[in-house]
């Protein structure tokens, strides 16, 4: 196959419409087999208003490459087209496609005057908020040439243009850390303008902005009045600007969406719609006014995530009635996002929808949600009508339907699911040839498009849905194989550092903050070190490792609550081993190992890591400071927790785990008899999880770490409880909060704590990708990877593939029969994208007269193997 690019893509942004950056990185990947190829040199062309330049480099370098030319201005856009050139006498590619970047506004000047506006309606504070709808007249004498919408809200919005949809973008602008860091939308709206009479219509839901959050019912926590500030910038053909601000010219109104809240689900009124509201020549008698208020446009910010979208229809697959006789749908499928109705019924009639993941005694399970209704409302006009939600989504599966009207068949035809997530790039697979595994690994990857909703949350279906730290500290190393985060925890991270900064240092127990000051945690804490790390390895980002360094250090230095020697306060409170399998159902934190064990563990480890950061970013003093700090922890650790023979204070699958993991034994001895004392409790256990938040996520990389991975086999092929398989096993289609979520009489699980849409224990795909798929990053950034593929579990066939910074990446191996004397030969392919090499660890031994090494290291190419097993 010929040498290609096959993307170039700036920062993090696939699209690069409305970036934040003036100067942005450059990247770009490459597709075809070529044989031992590297980059030596490379042009970007960049053509600005016509002009083009092209910038030559020496440079091996194709991922975050320093963007060449003079910075964009706000609004500028410019073309990029790059091309590569091999080592003397390799190929060289062709020119790229041609690639847009512009950037947004950057600096609140740019906004011309725009102004965040409300409705002179009055509201009740303390109420839910009724949706507003905004709407503007405005009148075009000449022809666009271009034109862009810059828009945010004071909620979450939808945004029309002359009576058409702005975009595809879903519960915008998403949720962050508002008071700090207030995301704003672009949208390129040329063809959506005529000349003459057009309007812009923008209608606002109160979302997490003045919603409801937490399970105390606490609402309006970055405001108490729905509003939107927009700017609609207008080039025309003889290179005039206009520019239509949000001002209190506009008008507002109520219309047919009663209410739309995040937990409760969505009450609409058919019957109350406005056909044109948002299109010229609409009668606006009885809409109000509206007034500016107060905002900071400083905390503006263009988006590094990608926007929520609809992602995905699901086809219903059964329609029952429940035990007690109600209508009950099901899509097979534990999902996020809402429904679309076509439908047609008496006009006032309602139909009402209750969302649940769950059935439980024959009836859709609501106990699980709490507070949350889940709940949405339609009342229907009496003609032919398609709707949806606009501002709330639910965790479901089944859904229970009241009111469906005699006139429509309730069928695939009539209701369809809409999945929605954060829309990044898929960029791992996994497939083997266990069906379990490949069902668990299908339920790990729904459960992290469930809980990517604008920021990582731990649920989202019960009246919580929010950002706790722990959960993503566990599954982050999952997380970037599967898809590509580089944007999306970037930006929660940007968010993470300055809640950290508000609450002493200490990370929130979730960001964005709605809880109030949270005392210093470990692993919750020491997340702002471990997912930065985490990036880093993924995608090799020292910009954003410079970004994220204040926080890291911010917590190992001033947050952390320290006792005499320098490890954790005993008297402070820690989540410890959070979920233990052997907590009660009402008190998951009394967990097995002691919480003080777990805590300086990982205040170690995070020392360690922060040693190693310091050493990237060339800060050597700082480096040399934090290892010194680390041998000095793991001595006091020691001293605290592990005997002179190398016995743990706690003997159990996390208390030996953790020390193994991160290397805390004094002596080589202590590791080979704990190693021997860890596998000997797992059987015991007759090979089921005993871990909880601190030891899962790690359990079999410590494993394979010291050659048991045969263990954690036995362990990851469990089907009883705990395990992962028990949840396929009980027709889970995603992973669940607790490993036994739903017992195995099919009943719900008694604790108010029972989610069945966690990723947190889905944190042993990394395992998967790591050892049955054998692929891992070698050093930062993918340049270098690893392939040392486990065989092990029965398993006889696997196949993982990584679509990495510079191109796919692909372990395929199977097993066979006996073959030349060997009594199971090993077979393997590996595709290395160019410019990059792959460390490979084979399995076994060459086959019989062959000869081969154990560890080979090979540039681009594909490559075959074959070695004995046995």
């Amino acid at each position: 196959m010929a040498l290609s690019i096959s993307q170039v893509s700036f920062e993090h942004h696939r699209t690069a419409l409305g970036i934040g950056e003036s100067t942005p990185r450059i990247s770009w990947r490459f597709d075809g087999k070529v044989s031992d190829w590297w980059q030596s040199e490379y042009d970007i062309e960049v053509n600005r208003g016509g002009q083009t330049q092209t910038f030559h480099a020496k440079s091996p370098d194709s991922v975050l490459v320093p963007w060449p030319d003079k910075p964009l201005e706000s609004g500028e856009e410019a073309t990029v087209r790059v091309r590569s050139f091999g080592r003397r006498r390799h190929v060289n590619t062709a020119w790229s496609e041609p690639v847009t970047v512009e950037p947004g506004l950057l600096s609140p000047e740019d906004w011309q005057g725009a102004e965040a506006i409300v409705s002179d309606r009055e509201t009740e504070v303390n109420a839910t908020h009724r949706p507003i709808y905004f709407r503007k007249d405005f009148s075009l004498d000449e022809e666009v040439l271009s034109a862009r919408l810059y828009i945010t809200a004071l909620g979450v919005y939808e945004a029309h243009l002359n009576g058409q949809r702005v975009g595809d973008l879903v519960l915008a602008p998403g949720w962050q850390s508002y008071t700090h860091r207030h995301e704003y939308n672009t949208y390129d709206v040329t063809t959506l303008l005529q000349r003459d009479e057009n309007v812009i219509g923008i209608t606002v839901g109160e979302g997490w902005y003045a919603g409801t959050l937490g399970w105390s019912g606490n609402r309006n926590i970055y405001g108490d009045t729905l509003g939107v500030l927009s700017l609609l910038s207008v080039t025309t053909l003889n290179g005039t600007k206009i520019f239509i601000p949000s001002d209190d010219t506009w008008q507002s109104s109520t219309g047919p969406i009663v209410s739309s809240q995040i937990y409760d689900g969505e009450v609409y009124d058919s019957t109350q719609q406005m056909e044109g509201w948002d299109s010229p020549g609409f009668n606006t008698t009885g809409w109000l006014g509206t007034h500016t208020v107060e905002f900071d446009t400083s905390v503006l910010a263009a988006p590094d995530a990608p926007p929520v979208r609809r992602v995905e229809e699901r086809k219903l697959e059964n329609v029952f009635t429940s035990a007690s006789g109600k209508t009950v749908i099901d899509f097979g499928q534990n999902m996020v996002g809402w429904l679309r109705v076509r439908v047609k019924g008496p006009r006032g009639s309602t139909i009402s929808f209750v969302h649940t993941e769950v059935m439980e005694n024959g009836e859709v399970a609501t106990r699980p949600l709490r507070t949350a209704k889940a709940t949405d409302n339609i009342t229907l006009s009496g003609e032919d009508q398609e709707w949806e939600p606009s501002f709330t989504f639910h965790g479901f599966r089944y859904v229970q339907v009241d009111g469906w009207p005699d006139d429509t068949e309730l069928n695939a035809d009539s209701v369809t699911a809409m999945v929605i997530h954060t829309d990044m790039e898929e960029t791992g697979f996994f497939h083997c040839s266990n069906p379990l595994l490949n069902k668990l690994h299908e339920n790990i990857i729904w459960s992290m498009r469930g809980n990517f909703l604008s920021i990582p949350t731990d649920c989202p279906q019960r009246d919580e849905r929010l950002g706790w730290t722990g959960d993503i500290h566990a599954f982050a190393r999952t997380a970037n194989f599967i898809y590509n985060t580089a944007g999306f925890l970037r930006g929660w991270l940007k968010d993470a550092y300055k809640e950290q900064v508000e609450n002493n240092y200490a990370p929130p127990y979730v960001i964005p903050n709605v809880l109030g000051p949270s005392p210093a945690t470990s692993i919750w804490g020491d997340v702002v070190v471990a997912v930065p790390w985490a990036l880093f390895q993924t995608y090799g980002d020292k910009v954003m490792l410079h970004e994220q360094y204040p926080g890291a250090q911010g917590w190992i230095d001033k947050g952390v609550l320290r006792n005499e020697v320098g490890l954790f306060n005993r008297s402070a409170f820690q989540f410890g081993d959070w979920l233990d399998p052997l907590a009660p159902a009402d008190s998951p934190g009394e967990a097995t190992t002691s919480s003080s064990l777990v805590a300086d563990a990982y205040l170690i480890h995070s020392t360690e890591l922060l040693a190693n950061i310091s050493s990237y970013l060339a800060l050597t003093e700082n480096a040399e400071k934090y290892a010194r700090d680390r041998a000095n922890l793991t001595r006091f650790f020691q001293s605290d927790w592990i005997s002179r023979n190398g016995t743990v204070a706690n003997e159990t699958q996390t208390g030996l785990t953790l020390p193994l993991y991160f290397d805390l034994f004094a002596e080589p001895d202590h590791y080979t008899s704990a190693v021997d004392r860890l596998t000997d409790i797992i059987a015991e256990n007759e090979y089921k999880v005993g871990t909880g938040f601190a030891g899962t996520h790690l359990l079999g990389h410590a494993l394979s770490k010291y050659d048991e991975a045969d263990t954690f086999y036995k362990m990851l092929l469990n089907e009883e409880v705990p395990g992962w398989l028990f949840q396929v096993i009980m027709n889970g289609t995603t992973t669940w909060e607790r490993w036994d979520s739903m017992l195995p009489n099919g009943s719900v699980n008694p604790g108010q704590m029972t989610s069945f849409n966690h990723y947190a224990v889905g944190s042993v795909g990394s395992w998967m990708h790591e050892n049955i798929g054998g692929l891992s990053p070698a050093e930062p950034g993918w340049r270098r990877f690893n392939v040392h593929i486990r065989p092990g579990g029965g398993l006889n066939s696997a196949e993982a593939r990584f679509l990495s910074p510079y191109g796919l990446i692909q372990a395929k191996w199977v097993t066979e029969g006996r073959k030349r004397g060997c009594g199971e030969v090993f077979k393997m392919l590996v595709t290395v994208p160019p410019n990059s090499e792959a460390i490979i660890s084979l399995p076994g031994h060459p086959v019989e007269n062959g000869r081969g090494e154990n560890k080979v290291v090979v540039g681009s190419g594909v490559y075959r193997f074959e070695r004995c097993l046995k």
